[in-house]
Protein backbone atom coordinates (compact mmCIF):
# COMPACT_ATOMS: atom_id res chain seq x y z
CA UNK A 1 0.00 0.00 0.00
CA UNK A 2 1.15 3.70 -1.30
CA UNK A 3 1.43 6.23 0.96
CA UNK A 4 1.20 8.76 -1.51
CA UNK A 5 -2.44 9.48 -2.55
CA UNK A 6 -1.77 10.90 -6.08
CA UNK A 7 0.34 7.64 -6.12
CA UNK A 8 -2.33 5.06 -5.08
CA UNK A 9 -4.72 6.43 -7.14
CA UNK A 10 -2.62 6.15 -10.25
CA UNK A 11 -1.67 2.82 -9.74
CA UNK A 12 -5.99 1.91 -9.58
CA UNK A 13 -6.91 -0.88 -12.18
CA UNK A 14 -10.21 -0.63 -11.87
CA UNK A 15 -13.41 1.98 -10.71
CA UNK A 16 -13.99 1.81 -7.28
CA UNK A 17 -17.32 0.31 -6.37
CA UNK A 18 -18.20 0.14 -2.72
CA UNK A 19 -18.14 3.77 -0.71
CA UNK A 20 -18.45 4.62 3.13
CA UNK A 21 -20.81 6.76 3.41
CA UNK A 22 -21.01 10.21 4.02
CA UNK A 23 -16.90 10.74 4.29
CA UNK A 24 -16.26 8.67 1.19
CA UNK A 25 -18.57 11.46 -0.82
CA UNK A 26 -15.19 14.16 0.80
CA UNK A 27 -12.21 11.91 0.17
CA UNK A 28 -11.19 8.43 -0.95
CA UNK A 29 -14.18 6.99 -2.87
CA UNK A 30 -14.44 10.49 -4.66
CA UNK A 31 -10.87 10.42 -5.49
CA UNK A 32 -10.86 6.91 -6.88
CA UNK A 33 -14.19 8.06 -9.01
CA UNK A 34 -12.56 10.88 -10.44
CA UNK A 35 -8.95 9.03 -11.01
CA UNK A 36 -10.89 6.51 -13.03
CA UNK A 37 -12.59 9.17 -14.92
CA UNK A 38 -9.04 11.04 -15.86
CA UNK A 39 -7.98 7.94 -17.39
CA UNK A 40 -11.05 7.82 -19.48
CA UNK A 41 -9.77 11.08 -20.92
CA UNK A 42 -6.31 10.05 -21.57
CA UNK A 43 -7.19 7.19 -23.36
CA UNK A 44 -6.56 7.12 -26.70
CA UNK A 45 -9.26 5.35 -27.80
CA UNK A 46 -12.24 7.29 -27.86
CA UNK A 47 -14.90 4.44 -27.38
CA UNK A 48 -12.93 3.26 -25.31
CA UNK A 49 -12.59 6.30 -22.82
CA UNK A 50 -16.18 6.88 -23.50
CA UNK A 51 -16.91 3.47 -21.55
CA UNK A 52 -14.09 4.33 -18.63
CA UNK A 53 -15.45 7.89 -18.24
CA UNK A 54 -19.38 6.54 -17.85
CA UNK A 55 -18.77 3.60 -15.46
CA UNK A 56 -16.33 6.63 -13.16
CA UNK A 57 -19.77 8.63 -13.53
CA UNK A 58 -22.26 6.23 -12.90
CA UNK A 59 -20.12 4.63 -10.25
CA UNK A 60 -20.09 7.94 -7.79
CA UNK A 61 -24.00 8.70 -8.97
CA UNK A 62 -25.07 5.05 -7.64
CA UNK A 63 -23.20 5.31 -4.62
CA UNK A 64 -24.01 8.81 -3.81
CA UNK A 65 -28.08 8.33 -3.86
CA UNK A 66 -27.61 5.00 -2.23
CA UNK A 67 -28.17 5.89 1.85
CA UNK A 68 -29.08 8.53 3.92
CA UNK A 69 -26.34 11.12 4.89
CA UNK A 70 -26.06 12.73 7.92
CA UNK A 71 -22.90 14.17 10.54
CA UNK A 72 -21.38 11.49 12.86
CA UNK A 73 -23.34 11.11 16.14
CA UNK A 74 -20.93 12.38 18.04
CA UNK A 75 -19.96 15.70 16.34
CA UNK A 76 -23.60 16.38 15.30
CA UNK A 77 -23.85 18.07 18.66
CA UNK A 78 -20.94 20.19 17.81
CA UNK A 79 -21.46 20.70 14.11
CA UNK A 80 -25.56 21.20 14.31
CA UNK A 81 -25.61 22.85 17.82
CA UNK A 82 -29.10 23.67 19.64
CA UNK A 83 -29.10 26.95 21.79
CA UNK A 84 -29.09 25.83 25.82
CA UNK A 85 -28.94 28.82 28.01
CA UNK A 86 -31.59 31.48 26.67
CA UNK A 87 -31.29 35.30 28.28
CA UNK A 88 -34.18 36.90 28.47
CA UNK A 89 -34.82 39.11 25.60
CA UNK A 90 -32.91 36.11 23.15
CA UNK A 91 -34.54 33.71 20.70
CA UNK A 92 -34.23 30.45 19.24
CA UNK A 93 -35.64 30.14 15.90
CA UNK A 94 -36.13 27.02 13.61
CA UNK A 95 -37.27 26.86 10.65
CA UNK A 96 -38.67 23.05 9.42
CA UNK A 97 -38.89 23.06 5.36
CA UNK A 98 -39.56 20.59 2.93
CA UNK A 99 -37.83 21.24 -0.63
CA UNK A 100 -40.70 21.47 -3.46
CA UNK A 101 -37.19 22.07 -6.11
CA UNK A 102 -33.95 20.88 -6.22
CA UNK A 103 -31.67 22.96 -4.30
CA UNK A 104 -27.66 23.32 -5.29
CA UNK A 105 -25.21 25.48 -4.28
CA UNK A 106 -21.35 24.59 -6.18
CA UNK A 107 -19.04 23.12 -4.44
CA UNK A 108 -15.46 24.45 -4.41
CA UNK A 109 -13.53 20.86 -4.70
CA UNK A 110 -11.64 21.04 -8.07
CA UNK A 111 -10.68 17.70 -8.41
CA UNK A 112 -14.42 15.58 -8.94
CA UNK A 113 -15.76 13.73 -11.45
CA UNK A 114 -19.17 15.45 -12.07
CA UNK A 115 -18.41 19.08 -13.54
CA UNK A 116 -20.90 20.64 -11.24
CA UNK A 117 -20.91 18.99 -7.58
CA UNK A 118 -23.00 19.67 -4.65
CA UNK A 119 -21.48 21.65 -1.73
CA UNK A 120 -20.65 19.60 1.01
CA UNK A 121 -18.66 19.47 4.47
CA UNK A 122 -14.73 19.42 3.58
CA UNK A 123 -14.00 16.62 6.07
CA UNK A 124 -17.67 14.66 6.89
CA UNK A 125 -19.21 14.75 2.97
CA UNK A 126 -22.67 15.99 4.27
CA UNK A 127 -24.35 18.47 1.94
CA UNK A 128 -24.92 21.49 3.70
CA UNK A 129 -25.60 25.34 3.26
CA UNK A 130 -23.34 27.44 5.41
CA UNK A 131 -24.48 29.98 7.93
CA UNK A 132 -22.44 32.53 5.55
CA UNK A 133 -24.51 32.21 2.76
CA UNK A 134 -28.15 32.03 4.85
CA UNK A 135 -27.21 35.86 6.20
CA UNK A 136 -26.56 37.39 3.00
CA UNK A 137 -29.45 35.82 1.14
CA UNK A 138 -31.78 36.77 4.91
CA UNK A 139 -30.32 40.23 4.91
CA UNK A 140 -30.88 40.55 0.84
CA UNK A 141 -34.85 39.15 1.52
CA UNK A 142 -35.51 41.38 4.31
CA UNK A 143 -34.17 44.29 2.22
CA UNK A 144 -36.38 43.11 -0.88
CA UNK A 145 -39.76 42.68 2.15
CA UNK A 146 -39.26 46.45 3.28
CA UNK A 147 -38.64 47.87 0.12
CA UNK A 148 -34.94 48.93 0.41
CA UNK A 149 -34.24 47.38 -2.50
CA UNK A 150 -36.40 46.40 -5.44
CA UNK A 151 -39.10 47.13 -7.69
CA UNK A 152 -41.25 48.91 -5.20
CA UNK A 153 -39.20 51.07 -3.07
CA UNK A 154 -40.40 53.26 0.05
CA UNK A 155 -40.76 56.64 -0.40
CA UNK A 156 -41.59 57.39 2.63
CA UNK A 157 -37.86 58.61 4.22
CA UNK A 158 -38.53 57.99 7.75
CA UNK A 159 -39.99 54.65 6.92
CA UNK A 160 -37.24 54.21 4.90
CA UNK A 161 -34.65 55.07 8.00
CA UNK A 162 -36.58 53.02 10.49
CA UNK A 163 -35.97 49.81 7.84
CA UNK A 164 -32.59 50.52 7.38
CA UNK A 165 -32.41 50.66 11.39
CA UNK A 166 -33.79 47.16 11.05
CA UNK A 167 -31.41 45.72 8.82
CA UNK A 168 -28.30 46.99 10.54
CA UNK A 169 -29.31 45.63 14.17
CA UNK A 170 -30.19 42.24 12.83
CA UNK A 171 -27.23 41.79 10.96
CA UNK A 172 -24.96 44.45 11.45
CA UNK A 173 -23.09 46.17 8.40
CA UNK A 174 -22.54 44.99 4.82
CA UNK A 175 -19.33 43.29 4.42
CA UNK A 176 -16.37 45.70 3.54
CA UNK A 177 -17.73 48.74 5.63
CA UNK A 178 -15.39 50.78 7.70
CA UNK A 179 -17.73 53.64 9.38
CA UNK A 180 -19.78 53.09 13.08
CA UNK A 181 -19.30 49.11 12.57
CA UNK A 182 -21.83 46.94 14.49
CA UNK A 183 -22.24 43.05 15.25
CA UNK A 184 -25.96 42.10 14.21
CA UNK A 185 -28.11 40.76 16.60
CA UNK A 186 -28.59 37.58 14.81
CA UNK A 187 -26.52 34.44 14.85
CA UNK A 188 -26.67 31.87 11.72
CA UNK A 189 -26.50 28.84 11.99
CA UNK A 190 -25.82 26.01 8.94
CA UNK A 191 -28.41 24.11 7.18
CA UNK A 192 -27.75 20.60 6.79
CA UNK A 193 -29.31 17.76 4.18
CA UNK A 194 -29.77 13.96 3.85
CA UNK A 195 -29.91 13.17 0.52
CA UNK A 196 -28.25 13.76 -2.93
CA UNK A 197 -29.78 13.52 -6.11
CA UNK A 198 -28.75 14.39 -9.74
CA UNK A 199 -30.48 16.57 -12.66
CA UNK A 200 -29.42 16.35 -16.00
CA UNK A 201 -29.48 19.55 -17.91
CA UNK A 202 -29.04 18.65 -21.52
CA UNK A 203 -28.61 21.84 -24.34
CA UNK A 204 -29.62 21.73 -27.95
CA UNK A 205 -28.30 23.32 -30.87
CA UNK A 206 -30.42 26.18 -32.28
CA UNK A 207 -29.59 24.82 -35.50
CA UNK A 208 -30.05 21.22 -35.65
CA UNK A 209 -32.56 21.17 -32.32
CA UNK A 210 -30.89 18.66 -31.46
CA UNK A 211 -29.37 17.62 -27.40
CA UNK A 212 -25.44 18.54 -27.88
CA UNK A 213 -23.98 17.61 -24.57
CA UNK A 214 -25.65 16.84 -20.91
CA UNK A 215 -24.76 18.55 -18.56
CA UNK A 216 -24.94 16.82 -14.89
CA UNK A 217 -26.23 18.87 -11.35
CA UNK A 218 -25.09 17.36 -8.43
CA UNK A 219 -28.34 18.36 -5.92
CA UNK A 220 -30.56 18.25 -2.80
CA UNK A 221 -33.37 16.18 -4.52
CA UNK A 222 -37.19 17.33 -4.10
CA UNK A 223 -38.95 16.54 -0.72
CA UNK A 224 -36.01 16.52 1.53
CA UNK A 225 -36.85 17.89 4.92
CA UNK A 226 -34.07 20.13 6.41
CA UNK A 227 -33.96 23.13 9.27
CA UNK A 228 -33.12 26.88 8.96
CA UNK A 229 -32.07 27.68 12.72
CA UNK A 230 -31.33 31.54 13.85
CA UNK A 231 -30.58 32.60 17.45
CA UNK A 232 -31.59 36.33 18.20
CA UNK A 233 -28.96 37.11 20.63
CA UNK A 234 -28.63 41.29 20.87
CA UNK A 235 -26.09 43.00 23.46
CA UNK A 236 -27.09 44.39 26.55
CA UNK A 237 -28.52 47.77 25.65
CA UNK A 238 -28.44 47.01 22.02
CA UNK A 239 -31.66 47.59 21.17
CA UNK A 240 -32.47 50.65 22.64
CA UNK A 241 -29.04 52.13 21.37
CA UNK A 242 -30.29 51.13 17.92
CA UNK A 243 -33.72 52.64 18.50
CA UNK A 244 -36.20 49.47 17.38
CA UNK A 245 -39.22 47.47 18.75
CA UNK A 246 -37.60 44.16 18.58
CA UNK A 247 -40.94 42.39 17.75
CA UNK A 248 -41.66 44.19 14.52
CA UNK A 249 -38.18 44.10 13.64
CA UNK A 250 -38.38 40.34 14.26
CA UNK A 251 -41.72 39.81 12.50
CA UNK A 252 -40.93 40.79 9.59
CA UNK A 253 -37.60 38.95 9.54
CA UNK A 254 -40.17 35.85 9.65
CA UNK A 255 -41.78 37.50 6.70
CA UNK A 256 -38.92 37.53 4.39
CA UNK A 257 -37.70 34.22 5.68
CA UNK A 258 -41.09 32.90 4.45
CA UNK A 259 -40.96 34.24 0.96
CA UNK A 260 -36.96 33.37 0.73
CA UNK A 261 -38.04 29.53 1.09
CA UNK A 262 -40.87 29.47 -0.62
CA UNK A 263 -41.10 32.82 -3.32
CA UNK A 264 -37.31 34.12 -4.35
CA UNK A 265 -36.00 30.65 -3.76
CA UNK A 266 -32.25 29.85 -2.11
CA UNK A 267 -30.28 28.18 -4.74
CA UNK A 268 -28.46 28.55 -7.06
CA UNK A 269 -29.85 28.67 -10.72
CA UNK A 270 -32.90 30.34 -8.47
CA UNK A 271 -33.39 31.50 -12.28
CA UNK A 272 -34.55 28.00 -13.11
CA UNK A 273 -36.55 27.04 -10.23
CA UNK A 274 -34.71 25.62 -8.15
CA UNK A 275 -34.04 25.97 -4.08
CA UNK A 276 -38.05 26.42 -3.42
CA UNK A 277 -39.19 24.63 -0.43
CA UNK A 278 -42.80 24.54 1.59
CA UNK A 279 -42.48 25.27 5.46
CA UNK A 280 -44.08 22.83 7.90
CA UNK A 281 -43.78 24.06 10.88
CA UNK A 282 -42.22 27.58 12.68
CA UNK A 283 -40.47 27.49 16.06
CA UNK A 284 -39.40 30.20 18.06
CA UNK A 285 -38.06 29.74 21.75
CA UNK A 286 -36.80 32.04 24.59
CA UNK A 287 -36.87 31.68 28.26
CA UNK A 288 -39.61 29.30 29.52
CA UNK A 289 -41.98 30.15 26.68
CA UNK A 290 -42.07 28.73 23.31
CA UNK A 291 -44.37 28.33 20.46
CA UNK A 292 -44.70 26.25 17.10
CA UNK A 293 -47.63 26.35 14.49
CA UNK A 294 -48.04 28.65 11.70
CA UNK A 295 -46.41 31.94 10.75
CA UNK A 296 -48.98 34.48 11.74
CA UNK A 297 -49.48 32.51 15.24
CA UNK A 298 -45.71 33.04 15.99
CA UNK A 299 -45.66 36.38 15.38
CA UNK A 300 -48.63 37.01 17.39
CA UNK A 301 -46.33 35.35 20.13
CA UNK A 302 -43.14 37.75 19.76
CA UNK A 303 -43.91 40.17 21.99
CA UNK A 304 -44.56 37.18 24.80
CA UNK A 305 -41.28 35.11 23.84
CA UNK A 306 -39.27 38.60 24.24
CA UNK A 307 -40.26 39.04 27.67
CA UNK A 308 -39.81 35.33 29.19
CA UNK A 309 -37.54 34.29 31.67
CA UNK A 310 -34.29 32.75 30.88
CA UNK A 311 -34.30 29.12 31.42
CA UNK A 312 -31.95 26.32 30.89
CA UNK A 313 -32.43 23.54 27.71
Amino acid sequence: MSFDLYAELASQWECPATVRLPAGLASGFVDGCTSWFVKGELESDQRAGRRIKNDARNSYMKGAESAHLALPGELASFLDPQPGVLPRGWLAIEVTFSLQTPWYSKDDRSFHVLDNPVRKEHVFGVPFMSAASWKGLLRWSLEMTTGLIGPAPLKDENQRQQAQAEVLHLFGNEKGASDDFQRGALAFYPTWFGKIGFEVINPHSRKTRAGTQPIYYEVVPRGVKATLKLLYAPLPRQVPEDGIDPQHALGTLLDATDKLLSVYGFSAKRTAGWGLAKVDKWLVRSGKTSHSGSLEGVKARLGDLLGAEETTA
